[in-house]
């Protein structure tokens, strides 16, 4: 499950930041799968692998790998071992 620990609305789940960005962290079993929903056109997001083995959008990554992407509107991630994912997402323009 990914939980999110910053947003940009007051009441939303984690930290209020003054930005359209929304942060999370993902613990998962080996073989979990899930979506992550891009919230804002426009933004963009960097996942950092925390810990294990995890393929987003096709791309396979391992323990400290960093990987960007934008002009999506949803990351598809899955598990190939026990992970843990920190998931960024940021404007991608000023």
């Amino acid at each position: 499950k990914l939980q999110q620990i910053l947003s940009p609305e007051k009441d939303d789940e984690g930290v209020w930041i003054h930005q359209k960005a929304w942060f999370h962290l993902g613990n998962f079993e080996k073989g979990i799968s899930t979506i992550y929903e891009v919230k804002a056109k426009g933004n963009g997001v960097y996942a950092f692998i925390l810990k294990g083995d995890i393929i987003i959008n096709n791309q396979p990554l391992t323990t400290r790998d960093g990987f960007g992407i934008w002009d999506v509107d949803s990351l598809t991630l899955k598990a190939e071992s026990d992970a843990e994912i920190l998931l960024m997402e940021v404007p991608m323009t000023y």
